[in-house]
């Protein structure tokens, strides 16, 4: 199916299937062919779509043509809102509408409004009102104690990922921003579960959605290797795997701000152009950063778990797990960086003995192979655990307690599978 058949106004089609196809979509995704034309008749939606699956363009789509088709207001008026639970992936979906809109004769004014950076500058773009706002709660909320917009005339809410909106708590936060919104609106709501909590969600906020599930369309192809190798030359093992050709662009995942740092000043010391993302940098630095990487001028990006999920690149080829995720869910959240949009991808964990169990509580999770590879010249010195050794609710890593937020996840990923 063309994106032509989806519905779309001929006043638009030609511009957005212009910009489409400089973008690289070539046809429209599964959920892109459900939800597109439901969403410009003004139905609520419920979706389940996984990580990769177009859903983004899904509602930016809609979104572009609500904007267009609407007569122009001075000042503008807040039409469309979309909620994220990340910085990361607000300047995400906020990037996905410059660059599907680039090509329409009148252009929205976006503003993407994010915690941990000054609330100045965004109240600054707001001054004259904004037509779409990409926000996380927290930060919207802020701006409405500050009377900067108002959220009287949205005519479309999108919850994205509303699942870990409401995992990492913002359940209040939502409440709060549903009550602001008029009688009469559209809500689309895009999970990757439907708990119970989506549920509740959805029953509270949204008039008799149409409910879609896309799964997976097919397994993405991924090739992953586990590398059995002494915690202390994991850096030296993988400035080797660097000499690889085929290794051009690398996502390494690290477990701590502090480990981030002190890879990418390893790296930078072998002459290989790397920068690691984190929490603790500035907004803008963060973005600047993750273009940079998307451009390909930085070859090595080490971040964070948090840091790190807004990053979606099509052809990234290589991501690492320079360490084991804590949670046994992310895991498959991380290596789903690479091979996406139908592309080959490789995933490579380096595992030293004592991450053993936890790398085994990882594979149980996820019925995976728990086989392990050694590298000539990377021989660990250390014996792993026998396999007899069952790993604790810590994941076998001595010396870390479960966070709060790692017990949050822990139990929705038990939900979710029950």
């Amino acid at each position: 199916m063309p994106f032509s058949q989806l519905g779309l106004s001929p006043y638009v089609l030609p511009a957005l299937q212009q910009a489409l196809q400089q973008a690289g979509y070539l046809a429209p995704t599964p959920i892109q062919q459900q939800a597109v034309p439901l969403l410009l008749k003004g139905r609520d939606v419920v979706a389940l779509a996984p990580t990769g699956s177009g859903k983004t363009a899904a509602y930016v789509l809609p979104a572009l043509q609500r904007f267009f088709m609407a007569t122009p207001r001075k000042p503008r008026v807040l039409a469309q809102l979309i909620l994220v639970p990340t910085r990361e992936l607000a300047l995400q979906v906020s990037d996905v509408f410059t660059t599907l809109g680039r090509e329409l004769p009148r252009r929205p004014h976006l503003v993407c409004a994010v915690g941990g950076v000054s609330i100045n500058p965004q109240m600054m773009s707001l001054r004259g009102g904004a037509d779409i706002v990409v926000a996380t709660p927290g930060r919207l909320l802020d701006l409405l104690a500050h009377n900067a917009l108002s959220l009287k005339q949205v005519q479309l809410l999108v919850l994205d990922e509303a699942d870990r909106l409401l995992e990492l708590g913002f359940g209040d936060e939502l409440r709060q921003i549903l009550a602001e919104l008029p009688v009469k609106r559209q809500i689309a709501l895009f999970s990757a579960t439907f708990a119970a909590d989506i549920e509740a969600l959805a029953a509270a906020g949204l008039h008799e959605p149409q409910r879609l599930e896309i799964g997976e369309q097919s397994a993405p192809d991924i090739e992953q290797r586990v590398i059995h190798v002494d915690s202390a030359r994991r850096a030296e093992l993988l400035l080797s795997l660097l000499e690889d050709p085929q290794w051009q662009q690398v996502l390494v995942f690290v477990g701590s701000i502090r480990d981030g740092d002190r890879l990418a000043s390893q790296l930078r010391k072998a002459d290989i152009n790397a920068q690691a993302l984190h929490g603790e940098l500035s907004q803008g630095r963060r973005f600047r950063m993750l273009q940079d990487f998307k451009d390909g001028e930085v070859r090595v990006l080490v971040a964070t778990d948090l840091a790190a999920r807004g990053i979606d690149i099509t052809r990234l080829p290589v991501v690492v797990n320079y360490d084991l995720p804590r949670a046994p869910a992310d895991y498959l959240h991380r290596i789903g960086r690479t091979g996406r949009a139908g592309e080959k991808g490789l995933a490579v964990s380096f595992v030293d003995s004592a991450a053993m169990p936890h790398w085994r509580l990882i594979c149980k999770r996820h019925g995976l192979d728990s086989a392990t590879e050694v590298l000539e010249g990377f021989e660990p010195t250390q014996a792993a655990p026998a396999a007899s050794v069952v790993a604790d609710d810590n994941g076998g890593i001595k010396g870390r307690r479960p966070s709060k937020k790692d017990r949050a996840r822990a139990a929705a990923a038990e939900k979710a599978g029950s």
